[in-house]
């Protein structure tokens, strides 16, 4: 007889090993499958906003989360090609952490709830059977067949076709892609520094052990010619704000710790549900220049979870699942997703660097109200 599991979930990122260890905790036989090897690096600013501690906290990981040594971030920096600055303190400290430490945190976490943590693991079907789903995967080479009675999404911004959540790309839309590095020998305050130029941004974070992390959005087709390596795109980039090259001149990067990601489309309208509850960026992807794509990753999974136990539990049927996550994640990311996408567009006219910082300094709380539109509302238990 086929042994039957609680839940699935697809995907061991920041979302889905958070709502695993949440389902754990609550009794369920859970199992975690990525198609990637962790530990890893990945694209990603690297920054955990004020707003995601009260939720780390929900999820039971704060203090797995704080014995890692995040750097303290106390304010933003924009910095624009012409050297205008505009500076925005933040409401409280934010945190700047790695995710090569943080995954594999929550991974730790995860299996000490109980959760069973597969990776190197392809999922390749999702289809429904009988009361609950049959999941084939494929790893090494083998092909194997996991049953469970619910499943969760949350593999990442890449749409996989013949699964849930595939959407074509539109050829119209802008394509970006993302690249990182991470450096040592960078001087930095508690701040995070975003650099704009033609063609997209950089972001400098502080994060654990004295490291920066580096981290680009850039249009490719701005950086069609830039290099066939991560490094030497990114110089491209640095060469465009004249700040910024001189910030990156002396940097040591370090090595392997390079990443990149292409395409990268941006939502802006959350999905909570495509045949699957979506988690993290399965379902919405805020500009990352707004710096709050961990924390929505996080919250997704802190709404999700309380939902999922009632199914499991049976006292909540699959369509009340779908209706009242679908509302909340509505409810929460809307409007954060709505100004992000505002702020990706007013960055990109020419004309922002000119008038923006003489705007913030003559009215500050026009800079900070635009700040805190992106930013979700602290977590309710």
């Amino acid at each position: 007889m086929t042994r039957i599991l609680d839940a699935a979930v697809l995907g061991a990122g920041i979302a889905g090993s958070s709502l695993a260890k949440a389902l754990a905790d609550k009794g369920w036989e859970t199992l975690l499958l990525d198609r990637q090897s962790f530990p890893r690096h990945k694209v990603c600013g690297e920054f955990l906003s004020p707003e995601a501690q009260g939720t780390l906290q929900a999820l039971g990981i704060s203090e797995s989360v704080k014995s890692l040594g995040p750097s303290m971030i106390e304010r933003i920096r924009l910095i624009f090609e012409n050297g205008a600055e505009v500076n925005i303190p933040l409401p409280n400290a934010a945190w700047g952490l790695s995710r090569y430490s943080l995954d594999t945190a929550l991974h730790l976490a995860a299996q000490q709830s109980g959760v069973r943590l597969q990776t190197g693991t392809t999922v390749t079907t999702v289809r429904p059977k009988g009361l609950g789903y049959s999941i084939e995967t494929k790893q090494n080479g083998e092909i194997s067949s996991i049953e469970a009675r619910s499943v969760i999404a949350a593999w990442g911004a890449n749409k996989y076709a013949g699964l849930p959540g595939y959407r074509p790309p539109h050829s119209a839309k802008p394509s970006y892609m993302g690249v990182k590095s991470h450096f040592r020998g960078i001087a930095m305050e508690p701040v995070v520094e975003l650099y704009f130029f033609r063609g997209g941004y950089l972001g400098l974070c502080p994060i654990e052990g004295g490291l920066v992390n580096a981290s680009a959005l850039l249009a490719r087709d701005a950086f069609a010619n830039a290099g066939k390596t991560i490094l030497t795109i990114m110089n491209a980039a640095a060469r465009r704000n004249p700040r910024l090259n001189g910030k990156l001149a002396l940097a040591e990067p370090v090595h392997g710790s390079q990443a990149a990601v292409a395409p990268v489309h941006l939502n802006h309208t959350p999905l909570a549900w495509d045949q699957l509850p979506l988690l993290g960026d399965a379902g919405a992807m805020i500009p990352p220049l707004c710096g709050d794509g961990m924390s929505m990753a996080l919250r997704s999974a802190a709404l999700c979870a309380p939902l999922a136990d009632r199914y499991l539990k049976g006292n909540l049927s699959m369509t009340g699942w779908e209706h009242a996550y679908t509302r909340s994640i509505k409810r929460e990311f809307a409007g954060p997703l709505r100004w992000g996408s505002f702020l990706q567009w007013l960055f990109h006219m020419p004309t922002v660097s000119s008038w923006l910082p003489n705007a913030a300094r003559l009215a500050p709380p026009v800079a900070q109200g635009l700040l805190k539109a992106t930013r979700l509302k602290p977590f309710q238990m």
